[in-house]
């Protein structure tokens, strides 16, 4: 894999994400952490690339994003499609959730994330 993940160049940057992280992010890490999902391991605020991710499940090559506000400005859409696009170029799967689905629908949330974890410990 061409990525090199948590470069020490990120620390930081990783920590200052960390100690900053908006409520959405917060609600799901209390869903992900302590190996909640089918026994995997997530990370936070990772580095993979030139990117840090908020969430990712190296077991089965997993990223999650959450996407508040900012987000939805014309160029951050451009920026977070071409984002996708290069992590995914890795063999990597791209979760991305709105904020709001995290506040009004946790469950369907879950939901998602357990079918693709399924789908990747099961793929057959």
């Amino acid at each position: 894999m061409p990525y090199i993940f948590n470069k020490p160049i990120q620390k930081q940057l990783r920590q200052k994400l960390l100690s900053e992280s908006p409520r959405a992010e917060i609600i799901l890490w209390q869903k992900l952490r302590g190996r909640q999902i089918r026994g995997l391991k997530f990370h936070r605020q990772y580095g993979i690339g030139n990117f840090i991710v908020d969430f990712y499940c190296p077991e089965i090559e997993l990223v999650i994003e959450v996407d508040g506000d900012t987000h939805y400005r014309p160029d951050a859409v451009i920026n977070d499609e071409l984002r996708t696009k290069i992590i995914s170029a890795s063999n990597l799967k791209v979760l991305r959730f709105d904020n709001n689905d995290i506040y009004r629908n946790i469950e369907r949330v879950l939901d998602r994330i357990y079918e693709v974890v399924n789908l990747s410990l099961n793929p057959f």
